[in-house]
């Protein structure tokens, strides 16, 4: 098992969100989860006082290292027997009665699967962390901007023209849907898995459901209707929005890096010493945030997969489908993470350019108001000859190489079935459609958002 942080792959990383999945938290957290096991059968009368409080002690202090347990692992399929063997000694190294408690009633799965869950906790509050200031950075330019023209493109061609500010509140709608998503899977994910060997918790006879309410609480997870060993929605859920919001976010730094085109040249990423540099071409200023969030969208919905993967387990605990999930999530929240992260850093230093928008505008020459002067026309003429005569106009401006505006002044069918101002008008301000109330929803919902609490 390597170490997640101090690699070479930390630059795909975001080390907030990566710090929950290090080698020492998962050991943490399955350590955790026999410390707490222990006092909740204390609590239930099961085991002595005295040997959980040893047991607790001995968790708290005890640190295998990674590369042997990994090791260990290889033979016994999981990372669990290992670790409850070498804790089993270390408890006998201070208490032999004590150490016939460790584990007791328990199965390796249940010490994985909640020492995921936990992991995934705190991963998820780093990550929730990130996107409201993301989404904060977003609705700022969205307020903005919410007045700047600029060309909507369709098909990676000129459509109409749209504001920049609700450019960004779409953004901001994405990441607050991505938000929601995983807080919501987070939620569902953040149960106890206790079932011991086959999910009943029979060895623990009439006390199973006690110890089991008590061992959640003191780990503060939820209690689940039955435990989950061979029923793998929850993680398979909360790696399906973790994909989508990575695949959000990618969106976000393709559009700017698609902005930042110098032929565009509508947006540009901030800059810093070293950032966006080429080693061949000193020219360059590459969109290098957006390249992060766009690398990370693939590699989510593969680890996605993985997990979908594992659904059709196998009855009661199913064959090679659980033992690799919480490295499947770590690599999810890497992935998230990055992203968020990138994009994060793009938004709130990124510089708008409101004077290339309009020249790119100017640049069309009139075609992309096409659908307001066809829109105009309706009315008095119905909507077929309307678009009929829009697209003659357009021909006409295209054949001429004029502006549209002046080819419909020239037509006399358009020309008497419009006033000249109101032709004029519709080549000279964008009209704002529904932007406005769409940009204040978005901000309002935004708004509206608790704060201080996973997103």
């Amino acid at each position: 098992m390597t170490e997640r942080s101090g690699g070479l792959r930390d630059w795909l990383r975001c080390p907030s969100v990566a710090a929950p999945f290090t080698d020492d938290a998962l050991i943490g957290a399955m350590l955790r989860f026999e410390a707490a096991l222990a006092a909740a059968q204390a609590d239930c009368g099961l085991v002595p006082a005295a040997a959980a409080q040893t047991i607790a002690a001995v968790c708290a202090e005890h640190r295998p290292d990674p590369g042997a347990l990994a090791r260990a692992a290889r033979p016994a399929s999981t990372l669990a027997i290992p670790l409850v063997q070498g804790l089993t000694e270390a408890v006998a190294a201070r208490d032999a009665q004590a150490a016939g408690f460790v584990h007791f009633g328990a199965t390796s799965q249940d010490v994985v699967d909640t020492a995921l869950v936990l992991q995934a906790g705190a991963a998820g509050a780093a990550l929730a962390d990130l996107l409201h200031a993301l989404g904060d950075a977003l609705a700022a330019l969205a307020r903005a901007h919410r007045a700047t023209p600029m060309l909507g493109r369709t098909l990676l061609q000129p459509a109409v023209p749209i504001t920049f500010g609700w450019k960004a509140a779409c953004w901001l709608g994405l990441v607050h849907r991505g938000a929601d998503g995983l807080a919501r899977a987070l939620r569902e994910a953040a149960v106890l898995q206790f079932g011991g060997a086959a999910g009943t918790l029979a060895a623990l006879g009439p006390h199973g459901d006690a110890v089991a309410q008590r061992l959640a609480a003191g780990l503060g997870l939820s209690l689940p209707d039955a435990s989950w060993h061979g029923a793998r929605d929850r993680l398979a859920r909360l790696g399906a929005e973790l994909a989508i919001l990575t695949g959000a976010l990618a969106k976000i730094g393709r559009d700017v890096a698609l902005l930042m085109q110098p032929e565009v040249g509508e947006a540009f990423e901030p800059t810093a010493a070293g950032r966006g540099g080429s080693s061949a071409m000193p020219h360059k200023r590459n969109p290098v945030g957006a390249m992060l969030a766009a690398e990370a969208a693939p590699r989510a919905s593969g680890l996605a997969a993985a997990l979908f993967a594992t659904l059709p387990s196998e009855h009661e605990r199913g064959l090679g489908g659980w033992q690799n999930t919480v490295f499947l999530v770590a690599d999810l929240f890497d992935a998230a993470g990055s992203a968020g992260d990138a994009v994060l850093e793009v938004i709130a230093g990124l510089r708008v350019a409101p004077a290339a928008m309009q020249r790119n505008l100017d640049a069309q020459r009139g075609f992309v108001f096409a659908e307001a002067l066809a829109t105009a026309l309706a009315p008095a003429l119905g909507r077929g000859a309307a678009q009929s005569l829009a697209e003659a106009a357009c021909a006409a401006a295209q054949a001429r190489g004029g502006s549209l505006r002046d080819a419909a002044a020239a037509d006399p069918r358009i020309s008497g079935a419009l006033d000249p101002r109101v032709l004029d008008a519709l080549f000279t301000a964008p009209a704002p459609g529904a932007a406005d109330a769409m940009v204040d929803r978005t901000l309002a919902a935004w708004a509206a958002r608790p704060r201080g609490q996973p997103a």
